[in-house]
């Protein structure tokens, strides 16, 4: 694609980054109304064990009440005890309360897929070869 001679494609600064973030939250906001503002609301939570984190959730509610689930991690010699139902069940629950109707997230085939299934998630989208010879998943629930 050739570019008009007057324009250029440049590293963007950290501001930059910024500023096309933010332009692109206003159109969106212009289409839907945002249910949050001004910015996400997190939930993020971790598991420790004798000060030890041993499993944790990072998770945010964004604009239009949907919960994103981005990371959920339990160490391996503690998979098997309930801990990582009982972080998705908290950040859930608490989405609920703040209003969240839908929740979303992603996994590889291996990692979580069916965790989440156990957990009434359904899947929606698959990338094949995502990496080389492996699937990721894109589930999501309604709250």
């Amino acid at each position: 694609m050739m570019l008009e001679p007057s324009f250029e494609i440049t590293p963007a600064t950290p501001e930059e980054v910024t500023f096309v973030d933010d332009k692109l939250g206003e159109f969106n906001r212009s289409q839907v109304p945002a249910t949050h503002e001004p910015s996400l609301v997190l939930k993020n939570y971790t598991i420790k064990d004798q000060g030890t984190i041993i499993a944790g959730i990072n998770a945010c509610v964004y604009h239009w009440g949907i919960l994103y689930v981005e990371i959920l991690f339990v160490d391996a010699q503690y998979r098997g005890q309930g801990l990582g139902s009982t972080l998705l069940q908290k950040v859930e629950h608490e989405a609920k309360e703040i209003g969240a109707t839908l929740v979303h997230l992603d996994t590889f085939d291996f990692q979580a897929k069916d965790f989440y299934l156990k957990y009434g998630y359904e899947i929606f989208g698959v990338l094949e070869n995502c990496p080389p010879g492996h699937k990721r998943y894109y589930l999501k629930k309604d709250l």
